[in-house]
Protein backbone atom coordinates (compact mmCIF):
# COMPACT_ATOMS: atom_id res chain seq x y z
CA UNK A 1 0.00 0.00 0.00
CA UNK A 2 2.81 2.22 0.69
CA UNK A 3 4.49 1.76 -2.47
CA UNK A 4 1.23 2.73 -4.29
CA UNK A 5 0.45 5.69 -2.37
CA UNK A 6 4.05 7.10 -3.43
CA UNK A 7 3.57 6.13 -7.10
CA UNK A 8 0.22 7.67 -7.34
CA UNK A 9 1.98 10.95 -5.50
CA UNK A 10 5.04 10.48 -8.07
CA UNK A 11 2.18 10.59 -11.12
CA UNK A 12 0.25 13.69 -9.80
CA UNK A 13 3.16 15.76 -9.18
CA UNK A 14 7.09 14.26 -10.10
CA UNK A 15 9.54 15.27 -8.33
CA UNK A 16 13.46 15.31 -9.10
CA UNK A 17 15.05 14.11 -6.22
CA UNK A 18 19.19 13.82 -5.51
CA UNK A 19 21.18 11.59 -2.99
CA UNK A 20 23.92 13.92 -0.93
CA UNK A 21 26.94 12.61 -1.37
CA UNK A 22 30.76 13.10 0.06
CA UNK A 23 32.29 14.93 -3.17
CA UNK A 24 34.55 17.16 -4.55
CA UNK A 25 33.38 20.93 -6.62
CA UNK A 26 36.30 22.53 -8.31
CA UNK A 27 36.65 25.73 -10.22
CA UNK A 28 38.50 25.22 -13.81
CA UNK A 29 39.40 26.06 -16.87
CA UNK A 30 40.54 24.84 -20.09
CA UNK A 31 43.71 25.73 -21.26
CA UNK A 32 46.30 25.25 -23.99
CA UNK A 33 49.75 26.10 -22.91
CA UNK A 34 53.78 26.38 -24.52
CA UNK A 35 56.39 24.36 -22.58
CA UNK A 36 59.68 25.56 -21.50
CA UNK A 37 62.21 23.98 -20.26
CA UNK A 38 65.58 24.22 -18.85
CA UNK A 39 67.56 22.18 -21.62
CA UNK A 40 70.96 22.58 -23.50
CA UNK A 41 71.72 21.01 -26.83
CA UNK A 42 75.11 18.92 -26.80
CA UNK A 43 77.46 20.78 -28.89
CA UNK A 44 77.78 19.28 -32.31
CA UNK A 45 81.02 18.25 -33.14
CA UNK A 46 80.06 16.32 -36.68
CA UNK A 47 76.77 16.92 -38.08
CA UNK A 48 77.83 14.74 -41.00
CA UNK A 49 78.10 11.67 -38.94
CA UNK A 50 74.51 9.82 -36.77
CA UNK A 51 74.63 8.68 -33.18
CA UNK A 52 74.21 5.62 -31.78
CA UNK A 53 72.72 6.12 -28.07
CA UNK A 54 74.55 4.70 -24.74
CA UNK A 55 71.73 6.26 -22.63
CA UNK A 56 67.80 5.95 -23.99
CA UNK A 57 65.17 8.64 -24.56
CA UNK A 58 64.16 9.90 -20.80
CA UNK A 59 66.75 8.33 -19.19
CA UNK A 60 68.30 10.34 -16.32
CA UNK A 61 72.32 10.84 -16.59
CA UNK A 62 74.92 12.64 -14.38
CA UNK A 63 77.54 15.10 -15.50
CA UNK A 64 80.49 14.30 -17.38
CA UNK A 65 78.74 10.71 -18.13
CA UNK A 66 78.81 9.46 -21.73
CA UNK A 67 75.15 9.74 -23.45
CA UNK A 68 76.11 8.86 -27.24
CA UNK A 69 78.73 7.67 -29.32
CA UNK A 70 79.31 9.09 -33.20
CA UNK A 71 79.29 6.38 -35.57
CA UNK A 72 82.47 5.50 -37.24
CA UNK A 73 82.52 5.61 -41.00
CA UNK A 74 83.15 2.03 -41.62
CA UNK A 75 80.29 1.48 -38.77
CA UNK A 76 77.75 -0.07 -41.35
CA UNK A 77 80.36 -2.47 -42.71
CA UNK A 78 81.34 -3.59 -39.30
CA UNK A 79 78.27 -4.50 -38.14
CA UNK A 80 77.01 -6.38 -41.19
CA UNK A 81 80.09 -8.39 -40.70
CA UNK A 82 79.32 -8.71 -36.60
CA UNK A 83 75.99 -10.12 -38.03
CA UNK A 84 77.61 -12.76 -40.05
CA UNK A 85 80.17 -13.58 -37.50
CA UNK A 86 76.44 -14.07 -35.08
CA UNK A 87 74.51 -16.05 -37.56
CA UNK A 88 78.26 -18.79 -37.65
CA UNK A 89 77.84 -18.50 -33.87
CA UNK A 90 74.39 -19.55 -33.69
CA UNK A 91 75.47 -22.69 -36.02
CA UNK A 92 78.26 -23.79 -33.49
CA UNK A 93 77.03 -22.82 -30.53
CA UNK A 94 75.25 -25.48 -27.78
CA UNK A 95 72.13 -24.15 -26.06
CA UNK A 96 72.70 -27.09 -23.57
CA UNK A 97 73.23 -24.86 -20.56
CA UNK A 98 73.21 -27.44 -17.86
CA UNK A 99 77.01 -28.11 -17.31
CA UNK A 100 77.32 -24.38 -16.92
CA UNK A 101 74.92 -23.29 -14.82
CA UNK A 102 75.88 -22.16 -11.72
CA UNK A 103 78.67 -19.60 -14.25
CA UNK A 104 75.30 -18.74 -16.64
CA UNK A 105 72.74 -18.62 -14.11
CA UNK A 106 72.23 -14.59 -13.50
CA UNK A 107 72.43 -13.75 -16.82
CA UNK A 108 70.08 -16.13 -18.10
CA UNK A 109 68.13 -14.19 -15.25
CA UNK A 110 69.49 -10.80 -16.20
CA UNK A 111 68.47 -12.01 -20.10
CA UNK A 112 64.57 -13.19 -19.03
CA UNK A 113 64.60 -9.32 -16.80
CA UNK A 114 65.23 -7.34 -20.08
CA UNK A 115 62.32 -9.33 -22.01
CA UNK A 116 59.75 -8.87 -19.65
CA UNK A 117 60.82 -5.41 -19.95
CA UNK A 118 60.00 -5.20 -23.71
CA UNK A 119 56.92 -6.99 -23.70
CA UNK A 120 55.68 -4.08 -21.32
CA UNK A 121 57.45 -1.03 -23.29
CA UNK A 122 56.54 1.39 -25.99
CA UNK A 123 59.47 3.75 -26.18
CA UNK A 124 61.25 3.10 -28.98
CA UNK A 125 64.73 3.81 -27.61
CA UNK A 126 63.74 2.08 -24.16
CA UNK A 127 63.71 -0.62 -26.48
CA UNK A 128 66.78 -0.26 -28.57
CA UNK A 129 68.77 0.32 -25.39
CA UNK A 130 66.86 -3.18 -23.70
CA UNK A 131 67.86 -4.81 -27.17
CA UNK A 132 71.48 -4.14 -26.78
CA UNK A 133 72.03 -4.85 -23.36
CA UNK A 134 70.34 -8.15 -24.19
CA UNK A 135 73.02 -8.83 -27.11
CA UNK A 136 75.84 -7.84 -24.20
CA UNK A 137 74.37 -10.43 -21.82
CA UNK A 138 74.37 -13.13 -25.26
CA UNK A 139 78.07 -12.37 -25.69
CA UNK A 140 78.87 -13.18 -22.23
CA UNK A 141 77.47 -15.38 -22.23
CA UNK A 142 78.67 -16.98 -25.58
CA UNK A 143 82.24 -16.14 -24.27
CA UNK A 144 81.69 -18.67 -20.95
CA UNK A 145 80.67 -21.42 -22.97
CA UNK A 146 83.54 -20.34 -25.30
CA UNK A 147 86.34 -20.44 -22.90
CA UNK A 148 84.97 -23.67 -21.41
CA UNK A 149 84.63 -25.52 -25.07
CA UNK A 150 86.67 -27.31 -27.10
CA UNK A 151 85.36 -26.39 -29.77
CA UNK A 152 87.93 -24.17 -31.77
CA UNK A 153 85.83 -22.88 -34.45
CA UNK A 154 83.09 -20.98 -31.84
CA UNK A 155 86.44 -20.01 -29.62
CA UNK A 156 87.78 -18.10 -33.09
CA UNK A 157 84.29 -16.57 -33.93
CA UNK A 158 84.32 -15.22 -30.54
CA UNK A 159 87.74 -13.87 -30.90
CA UNK A 160 86.53 -12.06 -34.62
CA UNK A 161 83.60 -10.63 -33.06
CA UNK A 162 85.47 -9.34 -30.04
CA UNK A 163 88.06 -7.77 -32.74
CA UNK A 164 85.45 -6.03 -34.70
CA UNK A 165 83.52 -4.52 -31.42
CA UNK A 166 86.35 -3.22 -30.21
CA UNK A 167 87.39 -1.31 -33.56
CA UNK A 168 83.79 0.06 -32.69
CA UNK A 169 84.28 1.31 -29.02
CA UNK A 170 87.97 2.55 -29.72
CA UNK A 171 87.55 4.63 -32.59
CA UNK A 172 84.08 6.20 -31.69
CA UNK A 173 84.04 9.44 -30.59
CA UNK A 174 82.11 9.42 -27.23
CA UNK A 175 80.27 12.26 -25.51
CA UNK A 176 79.65 13.40 -22.21
CA UNK A 177 76.91 15.31 -20.65
CA UNK A 178 78.30 18.74 -19.51
CA UNK A 179 75.40 18.56 -17.08
CA UNK A 180 72.93 16.00 -14.94
CA UNK A 181 69.20 15.74 -15.86
CA UNK A 182 67.89 13.35 -18.65
CA UNK A 183 68.94 12.51 -22.11
CA UNK A 184 66.24 13.59 -24.99
CA UNK A 185 66.79 12.86 -28.71
CA UNK A 186 64.15 14.98 -29.40
CA UNK A 187 64.92 18.86 -31.10
CA UNK A 188 62.47 20.70 -32.34
CA UNK A 189 65.02 24.01 -32.85
CA UNK A 190 62.99 25.99 -29.96
CA UNK A 191 65.53 25.03 -27.15
CA UNK A 192 67.01 28.21 -27.50
CA UNK A 193 64.18 30.84 -28.11
CA UNK A 194 62.25 29.37 -25.23
CA UNK A 195 63.78 30.68 -22.37
CA UNK A 196 63.58 30.40 -18.58
CA UNK A 197 65.82 33.09 -17.26
CA UNK A 198 62.88 35.91 -18.11
CA UNK A 199 59.27 35.42 -18.83
CA UNK A 200 58.83 39.60 -20.27
CA UNK A 201 60.10 37.76 -24.02
CA UNK A 202 56.56 36.22 -24.09
CA UNK A 203 53.02 37.91 -25.77
CA UNK A 204 50.03 36.66 -27.54
CA UNK A 205 52.24 37.60 -30.94
CA UNK A 206 55.32 35.67 -30.01
CA UNK A 207 53.56 32.47 -29.25
CA UNK A 208 50.97 32.21 -32.26
CA UNK A 209 54.14 32.64 -34.68
CA UNK A 210 55.95 29.38 -33.11
CA UNK A 211 52.83 27.64 -35.09
CA UNK A 212 52.89 24.55 -32.59
CA UNK A 213 50.11 22.09 -33.40
CA UNK A 214 48.69 21.01 -29.36
CA UNK A 215 49.63 17.32 -28.58
CA UNK A 216 52.08 17.62 -31.69
CA UNK A 217 54.95 15.00 -30.57
CA UNK A 218 58.05 16.17 -31.29
CA UNK A 219 60.03 13.86 -33.81
CA UNK A 220 63.89 11.78 -32.66
CA UNK A 221 67.16 13.66 -33.84
CA UNK A 222 69.47 10.50 -34.91
CA UNK A 223 72.09 13.44 -35.01
CA UNK A 224 72.23 15.28 -31.93
CA UNK A 225 71.16 15.25 -28.21
CA UNK A 226 70.38 17.68 -25.49
CA UNK A 227 70.35 17.46 -21.72
CA UNK A 228 66.83 18.43 -20.09
CA UNK A 229 66.53 19.67 -16.57
CA UNK A 230 64.06 16.73 -15.13
CA UNK A 231 63.04 18.60 -11.64
CA UNK A 232 60.71 21.71 -13.32
CA UNK A 233 59.55 23.31 -16.17
CA UNK A 234 57.01 25.91 -16.83
CA UNK A 235 53.52 26.24 -18.90
CA UNK A 236 52.97 29.83 -20.24
CA UNK A 237 49.04 30.25 -21.61
CA UNK A 238 46.64 32.81 -22.52
CA UNK A 239 43.66 32.54 -20.63
CA UNK A 240 40.53 34.92 -20.38
CA UNK A 241 38.81 34.20 -17.06
CA UNK A 242 37.71 36.27 -13.87
CA UNK A 243 40.02 34.39 -12.05
CA UNK A 244 43.13 34.67 -14.03
CA UNK A 245 42.04 38.53 -14.05
CA UNK A 246 42.58 38.08 -10.23
CA UNK A 247 45.76 35.50 -10.00
CA UNK A 248 48.57 36.76 -8.64
CA UNK A 249 52.09 35.49 -9.13
CA UNK A 250 53.46 34.04 -6.47
CA UNK A 251 49.58 31.79 -5.87
CA UNK A 252 49.98 27.98 -5.88
CA UNK A 253 47.30 26.22 -8.01
CA UNK A 254 46.61 22.71 -9.35
CA UNK A 255 46.88 21.41 -12.84
CA UNK A 256 45.52 18.38 -14.62
CA UNK A 257 47.19 17.43 -17.27
CA UNK A 258 46.00 15.23 -20.25
CA UNK A 259 46.61 12.13 -18.54
CA UNK A 260 44.52 13.47 -15.82
CA UNK A 261 46.84 13.79 -13.43
CA UNK A 262 46.21 16.73 -11.15
CA UNK A 263 49.73 18.27 -9.96
CA UNK A 264 50.82 21.55 -8.22
CA UNK A 265 51.76 24.87 -9.98
CA UNK A 266 52.97 27.77 -9.04
CA UNK A 267 52.13 31.26 -10.67
CA UNK A 268 55.45 32.49 -11.74
CA UNK A 269 55.01 35.40 -14.35
CA UNK A 270 51.61 37.63 -15.24
CA UNK A 271 51.02 40.30 -17.95
CA UNK A 272 48.36 41.63 -19.27
CA UNK A 273 47.42 41.42 -23.51
CA UNK A 274 45.47 43.11 -25.97
CA UNK A 275 41.78 42.41 -25.36
CA UNK A 276 41.68 41.78 -22.30
CA UNK A 277 43.85 38.60 -21.89
CA UNK A 278 46.08 37.61 -19.51
CA UNK A 279 49.45 35.61 -20.20
CA UNK A 280 50.42 33.40 -17.26
CA UNK A 281 53.33 31.18 -16.57
CA UNK A 282 53.10 28.23 -14.38
CA UNK A 283 56.26 26.47 -12.71
CA UNK A 284 55.75 22.59 -12.53
CA UNK A 285 57.79 19.86 -10.82
CA UNK A 286 55.79 16.93 -11.30
CA UNK A 287 55.23 14.88 -14.57
CA UNK A 288 58.51 17.06 -15.93
CA UNK A 289 60.04 13.76 -17.87
CA UNK A 290 56.67 12.95 -19.39
CA UNK A 291 56.24 16.20 -20.81
CA UNK A 292 59.44 15.89 -22.63
CA UNK A 293 57.89 15.03 -25.77
CA UNK A 294 55.39 18.10 -26.19
CA UNK A 295 56.03 21.41 -26.88
CA UNK A 296 52.26 22.47 -26.78
CA UNK A 297 49.98 20.71 -24.20
CA UNK A 298 46.28 20.71 -23.15
CA UNK A 299 45.20 21.00 -19.62
CA UNK A 300 42.72 22.36 -16.74
CA UNK A 301 43.75 25.17 -14.42
CA UNK A 302 42.20 24.27 -11.31
CA UNK A 303 41.94 27.20 -9.59
CA UNK A 304 40.46 25.75 -6.31
CA UNK A 305 38.61 22.68 -5.10
CA UNK A 306 36.84 21.80 -1.81
CA UNK A 307 35.41 18.77 -0.48
CA UNK A 308 32.36 18.06 1.90
CA UNK A 309 28.69 17.29 1.39
CA UNK A 310 28.16 18.16 -2.41
CA UNK A 311 24.44 18.97 -4.02
CA UNK A 312 23.19 20.46 -6.82
CA UNK A 313 23.02 24.01 -6.70
CA UNK A 314 18.84 23.35 -8.09
CA UNK A 315 18.30 21.75 -4.82
CA UNK A 316 19.15 25.25 -2.78
CA UNK A 317 16.80 27.61 -1.76
CA UNK A 318 16.50 30.79 -0.24
CA UNK A 319 14.10 32.48 2.46
CA UNK A 320 15.01 35.65 4.41
CA UNK A 321 19.15 35.22 3.32
CA UNK A 322 19.73 31.88 4.94
CA UNK A 323 19.69 28.77 2.70
CA UNK A 324 17.88 25.47 2.79
CA UNK A 325 16.88 22.43 0.86
CA UNK A 326 14.03 20.32 1.48
CA UNK A 327 14.57 16.40 2.68
CA UNK A 328 12.59 13.88 1.56
CA UNK A 329 12.66 10.75 3.63
CA UNK A 330 10.17 8.11 2.33
CA UNK A 331 7.48 10.91 1.53
CA UNK A 332 8.09 13.43 4.67
CA UNK A 333 9.73 16.04 3.55
CA UNK A 334 11.59 18.62 6.08
CA UNK A 335 13.27 21.99 5.79
CA UNK A 336 16.67 21.78 6.63
CA UNK A 337 18.44 24.94 6.58
CA UNK A 338 22.10 24.78 5.24
CA UNK A 339 25.22 26.79 4.78
CA UNK A 340 26.76 27.01 1.06
CA UNK A 341 30.74 26.84 1.71
CA UNK A 342 31.80 27.01 -1.73
CA UNK A 343 29.79 26.90 -5.22
CA UNK A 344 31.00 26.46 -8.96
CA UNK A 345 28.44 26.69 -11.86
CA UNK A 346 26.44 23.34 -10.70
CA UNK A 347 27.16 21.53 -7.59
CA UNK A 348 28.12 23.13 -3.99
CA UNK A 349 29.57 21.98 -1.01
CA UNK A 350 27.45 22.59 2.18
CA UNK A 351 26.97 21.90 5.78
CA UNK A 352 24.66 21.84 8.89
CA UNK A 353 24.39 25.24 10.75
CA UNK A 354 24.92 24.99 14.49
CA UNK A 355 22.97 26.55 16.56
CA UNK A 356 25.55 29.20 17.55
CA UNK A 357 26.28 30.09 14.01
CA UNK A 358 22.29 30.55 13.42
CA UNK A 359 22.31 32.76 16.29
CA UNK A 360 24.96 34.91 15.76
CA UNK A 361 24.05 35.38 12.01
CA UNK A 362 21.03 36.86 13.21
CA UNK A 363 18.17 33.91 12.31
CA UNK A 364 14.43 33.83 14.40
CA UNK A 365 15.37 31.34 16.60
CA UNK A 366 11.80 30.77 17.73
CA UNK A 367 11.05 29.27 13.99
CA UNK A 368 13.45 26.64 14.96
CA UNK A 369 11.73 24.32 16.83
CA UNK A 370 13.52 20.71 16.34
CA UNK A 371 17.16 21.57 14.19
CA UNK A 372 17.63 18.98 11.52
CA UNK A 373 20.88 18.16 10.13
CA UNK A 374 21.33 16.54 6.51
CA UNK A 375 23.87 13.70 6.09
CA UNK A 376 25.61 11.35 3.32
CA UNK A 377 22.55 9.33 1.46
CA UNK A 378 19.67 11.83 2.42
CA UNK A 379 17.58 12.63 -0.59
CA UNK A 380 17.01 16.29 -0.99
CA UNK A 381 14.12 17.47 -3.80
CA UNK A 382 14.74 19.79 -6.40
Amino acid sequence: MYLIVLLVNLIRKPTETFVVEKGKIYQEEFAEGYIIRNESIINIEDKDKGIVPIKAEGEKVAKGESIYRYCIDNEEEINKKIEEIDLEIQQNFNNDDVYFSTDIKLINNQIDQKLDSLYENNNIQKIIQEKNDINTYLTKKIKIKSENSNNTTLKTLIDKRNSYENQLKNSSKYIQADTSGVISYKIDGLENKLRIDDFSYLNEEFLKQLDIQTGQIIASNLQNGKIVDNFKCNIVCILKSDEAKKSEVGKNIKLRLQNSEEISAKIVHKSVEPDDKILLVFEINDSVADLIKYRKTSFDVIWWSYSGLKIPNSAIKFEDNFSYIIRNRAGLKEKILVKVLRTNEKYSIVENYSYAELKEAGYDMSKLTNKKSISVYDQIEN
